[in-house]
């Protein structure tokens, strides 16, 4: 399945480590296109392992992680405005 995923973590005490680890977690199984956006197709087990592996380190009363998900990345349409980054040149 095709997925992008999008997370906010709260700036606050301890949002930088949670923001690490979230960003290390999303790291191991999608590309990084943004900030705290990233793509990237997955299997199913793949998809699972990532939300458990988020979980463990999102606040469930803060933090914000949302996931499209699409069988294949044909059925996207992707418009780019501004400067287009190198790591999403593939994705045309």
């Amino acid at each position: 399945m095709y997925v992008i995923l999008v997370y906010d973590i709260l700036s606050d005490e301890g949002g930088p480590r949670v923001s690490s680890n979230t960003f290390k977690a999303c790291k191991k199984y999608l590309t990084h296109i943004q900030k705290s956006v990233f793509e990237g197709n997955l299997t199913e087990l793949q998809y699972m392992k990532l939300k458990t592996e988020i979980n463990k380190h999102i606040r469930k009363d803060k933090d914000s992680v949302l996931i499209f998900r699409s069988r294949e990345e044909r059925w996207l349409v992707k418009d780019y405005l501004g400067v287009i980054d190198d790591k999403t040149s593939n994705f045309f």
